[in-house]
């Protein structure tokens, strides 16, 4: 079977890249070895967030009497919550499944394993292998649980992310070891349904990608939500050899065991490079990535690579982004590289976090003279009113021009703002068009408004 384009992997990079090169014309194909999806829908993004308004949901039920409201014999069900979340995924892939119909995409069930010659050998669950070939052919495998040597997953009591999704019954106590998006969410739902959590991080501050003013806050709010949190310690080795787990924790005042009933690792991911035909094609890798360039070509002609498997940072919206810019790329359309400055990042737990451009101590490095506004949601009428007082609004600008350098925000459905810092600096709209922008009230949003009037030292309401 000859195609235009044959896409390997079905997630939101893959799933994407097919749709809008079959609505360019292009006859498309996907190859997926699971479900249509990939992991972000059916075992990271979406059912994550399931999870995650669960627990939020059993919050608010145990502290109605906060809203002036009464309910008694308050309680969960684990096994529901962790089958809502199952139902949501699975829901969820089979709108993937109409999108490949109605878009008129083959979807081709097995391994996909690239050769010369532009072909892809594509190996079924009963063994059997069918080549395919195609003019274009694009690598979207995605990632994995990264596996550190100290720390072997055991798949049931030294678990990854794919596991905390799935447990058949709620853990008592749970070390989780990484802080970043991933890490701080499942301590956040665990700790929401009551297991005792802690955290072990091996950098500085929790979630160490954001501003470390963002940092500090969520350290805090999650202490104040009886997590318990390690900085600047690694753990060393486990001992799944009890009824739990004991983890040696190495920190600045030595080293320390701690038991759980389960460790969950949330160290980061691995690509999903290897058995793919890589080195047959000849194409090239670097530490674990596949090298592209700005339209995600390989340095084989006919091979490109997006999403996770690339060098960019390992997000679902990045994904599709890649892989549409790629396709319409190979459609002969007139397309901008994508501005890798300008990526929103976003952390679901409770409170949320989101961010883009520069944290405040990068726009130091790079020399910048720079304007800082921070406005916190305690003097947010909206965030009052809905209970949800935490967090803050912190905005960065260039001095000498007015540049919108980073945003980055701490609280309640943050995640759903972000979207007008990263629309504003794509606009390359200045702090004074911001600040002259009437923002409504009350809402959430003013806080932007108010961060920026903060900068220029025209806050009202501080």
């Amino acid at each position: 079977m000859k195609y235009d384009v044959l896409v390997i992997g079905s997630g939101p990079g893959g799933y994407v890249t097919a749709i809008r090169a079959s609505q360019l014309g292009l006859k498309t194909a996907v190859i997926e070895k699971e479900n249509l999806g990939g992991i972000c829908l059916n075992w990271g993004c979406i059912p994550t967030k399931a999870l995650l308004k669960s627990a939020q949901v059993y919050d608010y039920l145990k502290h109605v009497d906060a809203y002036g409201l009464k309910a008694e014999a308050i309680d969960k069900d684990f096994s529901a919550v962790i089958k809502r979340s199952r139902g949501v995924a699975e829901g969820m892939s089979k709108g993937v499944q109409f999108l490949m119909k109605k878009n008129k995409i083959d979807v081709i069930n097995g391994f996909g394993k690239i050769k010369t010659g532009k072909k892809v050998d594509v190996t079924a669950e009963d063994g059997t292998v069918t080549e395919y070939s195609a003019d274009h052919i694009i690598v979207a495998t995605g990632a994995r649980s990264r596996v550190l040597p100290s720390l072997p997953q055991d798949g049931k009591k030294v678990i990854g992310y794919r596991e905390a999704m799935s447990l058949p019954t709620q853990p008592k106590s749970m070390i989780v070891v990484g802080s970043g998006a991933i890490g701080v969410e499942f301590a956040h739902f665990y700790n929401a349904m009551g297991t005792e959590v802690t955290i072990v991080e091996y950098m500085p501050n929790i979630v160490p990608v954001e501003d470390k003013d963002v940092s500090k806050q969520m350290e805090r709010s999650f202490k104040k939500a009886g997590i318990k949190v390690m900085t600047n310690a690694s753990v060393e080795s486990v001992d799944t050899s009890g009824d739990g787990v004991k983890a040696t924790v190495k920190t600045k005042k030595g080293e320390e065991v701690l038991e759980a009933d389960i460790v969950l690792s949330a160290v980061g991911i691995k690509t999903n490079i290897e058995n793919i035909g890589l080195e047959d094609v000849g194409i090239i890798t670097d530490r674990d990535k596949i090298l592209v360039n700005d339209f995600y070509q390989t340095n084989i002609p006919g091979y490109y690579a997006i999403g996770d498997v690339t060098p960019g940072p390992a997000l679902a919206h990045v994904a599709s982004a890649e892989g549409i810019t790629c396709v319409e790329k190979i459609a002969g359309l007139h397309t901008e590289a994508i501005d890798y400055g300008n990526i929103p990042g976003c952390t679901y737990a409770t409170p949320e976090i989101a961010s883009v451009g520069l944290t405040e101590e990068k726009a130091k490095e790079q020399g910048y003279d720079i304007k800082v506004g921070k406005f916190p949601f305690s003097a947010s009428g909206k965030a009052k009113a809905a209970g949800t007082p935490e967090g803050f609004v912190k905005v960065i600008f260039d001095a000498k021009y007015g540049e919108w350098l980073g945003c980055h925000m701490i609280g309640a459905g943050v995640t759903d703002m972000i979207a007008e810092a990263v629309l504003g600096r794509k606009l390359e709209t200045t702090g004074h068009e911001v600040l002259k922008t009437i923002h409504p009230h009350p809402t959430m949003s003013e806080a932007v408004m108010e961060a920026v009037a903060d900068a220029y030292d025209e806050v009202i309401h501080l």
